[in-house]
Parts: C-alpha cells; sequence; structure tokens
C-alpha cells in the first residue's frame, strides 16, 4: 500500500512550530514605534480585555483598558512607562500584585511583550480604531525592483505580474527572502483546475496547457476555467459553509426541510458573476427589492436554512429567540467576520459589540417568521400556520424554459402586425412551444423563501432567558461601532443589506478578500477567516488586504476579477516545495515564499475519484444525490424513523455540492474528510489526518466502485503491457507521468493481488459487484479486481488527494 504520508521537511518544520522554538512576528525594528493595532492590542485581547475590557458585568477595578479614555484615567500615563501602573502590574514579582492574576488562567507577559508595552507607552500610548474597523482606502503599490536573486529564481526579468506580486515582493525582500521558482506547468493546470472547478483536470487538458507555447496561454486557460460551468459548483460549497446550508432542520428529528432551489441560485450566481453586492442583497432581503424577480425570491431563502425544529411541543418564544440569535450569528461571521453572537447574554469581552448591538441587529430579522418554527406542512394546519413557500425552477428546468422563453416571444414578435401567409404557419409552431412551456412548469418544485410579515417586538434578553419579558425594546440598527443607518421609518432587512455593501461599512470587502485568499494561497491573509475582531490577527499583509478590498469594489464588487488577479500572480504560480532557508525566517509562510500544500476537500476528493473513472455525471442542478452509505446509520433519527435509499439512477455519480446534507447523520465520508455539520458558519474547515480516511478511500462503496470503474477504463483504452497500462492510469489520476520507483511499487502490487484474485474467485466478484454501474463483461474477473486493487491505491495517494 502507498502511503498517505506528510513530506520529512514538512513534519520537521512543524515540530519547531509546535514546540515553540521558532515563531513569526511582524517585522519591527527596536527603535521602531509600537503600532496598537498591530503589536499592542493583541496582548491586551489576550491577558487584559477579559476583566478590563468593554463588558461591564465583568469589568473590575473599574479600569477599561480598550479605550483611551479609560486607560488614561490612572493606569496609563502618555510617554511616562515607569510612571504607569500597567507596567508595575505586569512586570511584578509579587503573586498578589501582579497581572494578569496568577488564579486567572492566563498567561503572564513575556519579557518581549512587557518592552512592547513600556516602548508603546513612551511613544505616547496612542490607541486606535481595530484596524478592520477603519474603513480601507487603496494605498500606493509598492515600487519594486526585481532582485538578482528573484530574477535569477524565476528566470524571467521580472517577477511581478501584477500589483499583488509588489505587495508580496516588497514584504518578501524587507526579509530578504526571495520567491520560489515557478511550479511547472504540469503542476500549475492540476492546481488551477482544482481550484477554480474542484476536479483535476484530464491528460488531454494537462497536455494541451504544456504545449500551450503562447505567451499568454496561462491567462486563457484562467479565462476558460472562470467560465466553466464546474467553477459556480466549486464556489458554491465555499458559500453553504457559510451560510450554513443544508437539507435537513438539524434539531430533534432532523427532518427535511425544501430548499434546493436555493442551492441551485447559488451556483447560478456565481456562474453568471452575480456582482457580490447584489447577491449579499437577494439572499438577506429578495422578497423586499422592487418586483422581485423568482430567482430573487428564492435567494430570500437565505433567511430560512437556519436550524429549527418540527417538534410539536417546542416553546414559541423559545424558538423566536434561537433563530433570532443563529441569524444574528450567521449574518455578521458570513459577512462581518465578526462575533456578534458573542453579545447575546452580555456584552462582548473583546470587541465594541454591545448587548443592545445584538438584540438591535435580531431585530431586523423580527419579519421573517410570524410564528417561533418552521410547522410542517400537513393537511390538518391552516394554510397561515404553514411556512412560506413557492414553486421554484431548479437549473436544469430554468434553462429549458429559458430557451423555450425565447423562442416564444420571438414568435410572437413575426404575430404582431398584418396578417400574412405565414401568420398560420407561426401560430401552428407557436401552440405547442407554449404547451410545453405549461408542462415545465409542472415540474417547478417547492422552497422556502422569506415572506416578509409584521414585526415581531425584539427585546434585550437578560442573560439571553427568553422568558425575561422586562429589557428594553429595541428597533433594528447596525452595531454603534459603526455609522448608524439614516431611514424614515423602521430600518428593514434591505437597507441593512444595502449598508453591507455600502462605503459605510469598512468589513465585507475585507472578509470576502482575504477568504478567498485563503482559498487560492491556504493561508488568509489574516489568518483569523472568522473573526476579524481583537481576538483575529493582525494580517502581515495589510496594504494587500486593503488593496484587494478596495479593487474589489472599484470592479463592482466582481468575484470572478477578484479572483482572475490573484490566480494570475506570479506568488500563486511558485512551487510549493519546502525551502528549508526560508521556512526558518519564515515558518508559517505568511510572506508568501512559496505556495501552500493542503489535502483536498471531502467534496473534491469523491468529485475526483468519480471523474478520473469516468463516473461523474456533469449535470447543473436539479434533484439532490443520496450516496452509497451504511446500512441503519439513520437508525437513530426519529419522528419520524426513516430508512436511507441511496440513489440508484445517475444522481448517484452527481458532484458532492449535491449531496443531502443531513446535519445530524452527515455522510461517513464527509465526516472523515473534515466537512462541517453546517449548524453554523464555517470559513474555515479542519484539515485532519486519520485512518478512518484512508479507510474510508479503501472501502466506501462509493470509491471501490470508482476504483472498479478506473480499472475497466485501464484494461479497455490502455495498450501495452502493465507498466504501460500502469503508467496510464498514473497521468489520468495524478496528471503526470510517474517515477520508475513509482512503477515498481504499483506493479509489485498488481502481480500480487493477481494472484491472489485468481486463486479467489469469490473474492474477485466480491470486490468487482460493488457499486450500481456496469462492468465489461469481457473483461476476467480476476484481472479486472486485480486492477480495482491498484486503482484503490492509487486514489489514496497522498498525492491524489492533495493541491499543491
Amino acid at each position: 500500500m502507498l502511503s498517505n504520508c506528510i513530506p520529512r521537511e514538512w513534519f520537521a518544520a512543524a515540530v519547531l512550530v509546535a514546540v515553540g522554538f521558532v515563531q513569526f512576528t511582524p517585522a519591527t525594528e527596536p527603535t521602531d514605534p509600537p503600532s496598537f493595532n498591530r503589536d499592542i492590542r493583541p496582548i491586551l485581547s489576550d491577558r487584559c480585555f477579559t476583566c478590563h475590557g468593554p463588558d461591564s458585568g465583568t469589568r473590575e477595578a473599574e479600569l477599561r483598558l480598550d479605550t483611551p479614555e479609560g486607560a488614561t484615567e490612572w493606569a496609563i500615563v502618555p510617554g511616562d512607562a515607569e510612571s504607569s501602573e500597567v507596567i508595575s502590574r505586569v512586570t511584578s514579582e509579587d503573586p498578589d500584585l501582579r497581572m494578569p492574576p496568577v488564579d486567572s488562567k492566563r498567561r503572564p507577559l513575556t519579557p518581549a511583550q512587557a518592552e512592547l508595552l513600556r516602548r508603546w507607552i513612551d511613544a505616547g500610548a496612542k490607541y486606535e480604531s481595530h484596524w478592520s474597523h477603519i474603513p480601507p482606502t487603496k494605498p500606493a503599490v509598492p515600487e519594486v525592483t526585481d532582485s538578482a536573486q528573484a530574477a535569477e529564481s524565476t528566470a524571467k526579468p521580472s517577477w511581478a505580474r501584477n500589483p499583488v506580486d509588489r505587495f508580496i515582493l516588497a514584504k518578501m525582500q524587507a526579509r530578504d527572502i526571495a520567491p520560489s521558482e515557478e511550479a511547472d506547468r504540469a503542476t500549475l493546470v492540476r492546481r488551477l483546475y482544482l481550484d477554480l472547478t474542484g476536479l483535476p483536470p484530464t491528460p488531454a487538458q494537462v497536455d494541451e496547457f504544456v504545449l500551450d507555447n503562447r505567451p499568454d496561454a496561462y491567462e486563457q486557460l484562467v479565462d476558460r476555467l472562470l467560465a466553466s460551468p464546474a467553477y459556480g459548483e466549486r464556489m458554491a460549497s465555499w458559500w453553504f459553509d457559510l451560510v450554513r446550508f443544508s437539507d435537513t432542520v438539524g434539531y430533534h428529528g432532523d427532518q427535511e426541510h425544501r430548499i434546493t432551489p436555493y442551492r441551485d441560485y447559488v451556483i447560478k450566481s456565481f456562474n453568471d458573476n452575480l456582482p457580490f453586492d447584489q447577491f449579499t442583497i437577494e439572499q438577506l432581503a429578495g422578497d423586499l427589492v422592487p418586483n422581485p424577480t423568482i430567482w430573487q425570491r428564492v435567494a430570500s431563502g437565505y433567511n430560512r436554512v437556519l436550524q429549527t425544529s418540527h417538534e410539536g411541543g417546542i416553546q414559541d418564544g423559545e424558538y423566536r429567540a434561537k433563530h433570532q440569535a443563529d441569524r444574528v450569528r450567521n449574518f455578521s461571521e458570513t459577512w462581518l467576520a465578526a462575533s456578534v453572537g458573542c453579545a447575546e447574554c452580555h456584552d462582548h469581552k473583546f470587541d465594541p459589540y454591545t448587548q443592545k448591538d445584538f438584540y438591535s441587529l435580531g431585530a431586523f430579522f423580527a419579519d421573517v417568521d410570524h410564528y417561533g418554527s418552521f410547522v410542517p406542512v400537513a393537511d390538518n394546519l391552516t394554510p397561515t400556520a404553514r411556512p412560506p413557500e413557492m414553486l421554484a425552477w431548479t437549473l436544469p428546468v430554468y434553462e429549458q424554459a429559458k430557451t423555450l422563453d425565447e423562442q416564444i416571444a420571438k414568435l410572437e414578435a413575426s404575430l404582431v402586425g398584418e396578417l400574412d401567409d405565414k401568420w398560420q404557419k407561426r401560430r401552428d409552431e407557436l401552440i405547442p412551444l407554449k404547451q410545453q412551456r405549461l408542462e415545465l412548469e409542472r415540474q417547478f418544485v417547492p422552497t422556502m423563501i422569506t415572506v416578509a410579515t409584521t414585526p415581531q417586538e425584539v427585546r434585550i434578553l437578560n442573560r439571553g432567558n427568553w422568558m425575561d419579558k422586562t429589557g428594553e425594546v429595541v428597533s433594528p440598527q447596525t452595531p454603534h461601532c459603526f455609522e448608524q443607518l439614516e431611514v424614515e421609518g423602521r430600518a428593514t432587512r434591505l437597507d441593512l443589506a444595502k449598508w453591507l455593501v455600502s462605503g459605510r461599512n469598512p468589513l465585507t470587502a475585507r472578509v470576502v478578500a482575504n477568504r478567498l485568499w485563503y482559498r487560492y494561497f491556504g493561508v488568509g491573509l489574516s489568518k483569523s477567516l472568522l473573526d476579524l475582531g481583537s481576538q483575529g490577527e493582525w494580517p502581515p499583509h495589510p496594504d494587500l488586504l486593503d488593496w484587494l478590498a478596495t479593487e474589489f469594489v472599484d470592479s463592482g464588487w466582481n468575484v470572478k476579477q477578484l479572483v482572475r488577479t490573484m490566480v494570475t500572480s506570479s506568488a500563486y504560480r511558485q512551487s510549493s516545495d519546502p525551502r528549508p532557508d526560508v521556512d526558518a525566517k519564515d515558518p508559517d509562510n505568511r510572506l508568501v515564499g512559496r505556495q501552500s500544500r493542503f489535502r483536498l476537500e471531502a467534496e473534491q476528493i469523491r468529485d475526483g475519484a468519480l471523474s478520473v473513472s469516468g463516473l461523474l455525471v456533469n449535470k447543473l442542478g436539479g434533484d439532490f444525490s443520496r450516496p452509497y452509505q451504511p446500512a441503519r446509520y439513520y437508525a437513530p433519527l426519529n419522528f419520524p424513523e426513516r430508512e436511507y435509499e441511496s440513489s440508484t439512477d445517475e444522481n448517484q455519480f452527481r458532484r458532492a455540492v449535491y449531496v443531502h446534507w443531513q446535519r445530524q447523520y452527515l455522510h461517513p465520508w464527509l465526516v472523515a474528510f473534515d466537512a462541517p455539520s453546517r449548524e453554523e458558519c464555517t470559513a474555515q474547515r479542519a484539515i485532519s489526518n486519520t485512518p478512518s480516511a484512508a479507510l474510508v478511500l479503501l472501502n466506501d462503496p462509493s470509491f471501490v466502485e470508482a476504483a472498479r470503474a478506473l480499472a475497466a477504463r485501464v484494461l479497455i483504452e490502455a495498450q501495452g503491457d502493465d507498466d504501460a497500462r500502469l503508467r496510464w492510469a498514473w497521468r489520468v489520476v495524478l496528471g503526470r507521468d510517474p517515477r520508475s520507483e513509482e512503477v515498481e511499487l504499483l506493479r509489485g502490487l498488481l502481480e500480487k493481488h493477481r494472484a491472489e484474485y485468481t486463486a479467489d474467485p469469490a473474492a474477485a466478484e466480491a470486490i468487482v459487484a460493488v457499486g450500481i454501474s456496469q462492468r465489461p463483461a469481457d473483461v476476467p474477473v480476476a484481472e479486472l479486481a486485480a486492477w480495482t486493487s491498484a486503482s484503490r491505491a492509487l486514489l489514496n495517494l497522498n498525492e491524489t488527494i492533495s493541491r499543491n
């Protein structure tokens, strides 16, 4: 078996980081005055704000260190660190005086941190608004001259291809680091396909790019992939993690809810390159825009994909409070990367969000439900008690309807005017088209949408207690630390959505740019993807982040253009090979001296296996897929009890973005590869390396069937002896030619299993019988089983499930 392994150099570097021998800190010269946002706020937030921060309910000694007014009242003397009580307390040897207190479980300041604090006070103790709350302005692009070292490493006269490279190169040169060499073309094309479409390239697609000598061949490839329908499917998975999209309700019985058209709306929006500001408005308030289209109403289903319950005995007020809290959390985390949800029961301990801010945001969503739960549709319920639903199209029906509508419109226009000899012919053509259109409308499916109701009263709940009715009544309003909305009458979700994507909000564009950077470079410009607040990280490239954010807005919130800017940079094209000399200076690769190498997401791993096996069904939108799943896996599910039925048609082989997402019982393959349950917003998935993952790749029926289908392809399509066929299979799976030692290892496995399966026909039949796809009738069972074994090894390679 070829193992899943981490390169030795990477493991050594990881150990050094883990034990603390090396660490990356922003470069500051001892003579430079420390920056509050970069150097001081992280220290105070981590060590002091719990007792001396924004939360008045837990504030000690009436001391507030998160504002200049509170800090300079008596604890900090600007310009005089020696006279400042803060310095004497954090450096005291007396355990009764030292801060943080010994029993607080917070570490004391290191000597280096205490020195930073001292220097900052001596320099005037200048406070700053949190960096992410300062509206971004477009910074000047650095003027850089490629060093001889950089030019030599890329064999090009100029390394910097666009402004992204100039920001990156300026930082690297300041640390005496040269960029890595450009990855080889086979690696580049595989990287691009995986990043932009989620699918591996075919050998023909690899060859097409490798042999393309045009100077703009790379850029043309990027444009083709951005125009591919697969791009929208890839981007949709990213968005679904953020908005916690699922096909089930989550609580109690975790029953299904109807939402597939919303999924298709998201895919369509990314493929159509719908501007992100409009994408935002339609989801939060598609029902409130003037004369909303069907797709805009479908988009408003965003407000209804939260967790709820269909259980009959729930308390209406309790679930109204749950829904409100869920929506505030998801709204603030998805668009603001802000932990406003922490202010549900008390003022935020680290950031300037008050409990009133939390409930004022919740008031925007007070018109979404007129009851506290999604009451299931049933015959014994009155229509007014049912959740707002509508009949809507999924993408396949929409595409057919669009084509028919164009044909109908054309015929109805030549019908207008004087009668002629062609009028009857056009009329005869029109009638069946309209009949087909009516038939398509019968295929529309129900989906949850938002229909604004009379807003419920929203009060501040004391400690989040939904039964406490004594709190202050609040109206919809944005957090007080931002510019406030000024509207006539009660502010609406539409006002909130427009505020998000206006110049009055400093966060949204930064959040999107930071998260997209993470997708294409392996780590965000600020690695705190879910929280850009005081507990988040100061970005090592703040100017680059602001440039990307302002460029995004200036482009008209053009997502494809932002992605294109990132992936056409020289920084993106670098090799991901470890560089021990550079890793010693920058172990976390925050200066982007090389590309990142990381395991693919769960969906990509399954999609890749289906793709290389030839089983993948590329069908945009429509019904969901139910992959094979262990028997009785749903046994604990009740209200009602249910049996899982896997798809027995082409839906079995569709992309994973269409897989049925059961929150409480996520498919075992998704769990093994760290997919989230989507109960909450997920901006960054964990990446684990467990035996369960390897066992899934070897034994999950989907992967066994994919291996068997790949084996059939090898035996039918590849020519020559075993070695030639192994090389063919290797190129199909990995997009490159294998080395001789790799062929030798795989040949040994093939020969071993050929002998075993020849001697044990029952075992051979058992492995090739997995799955519903047909197997070639004219291939000996033992031979197909042996090649299935070799294909399983190929699909289980670390390189197969990694992007580098």
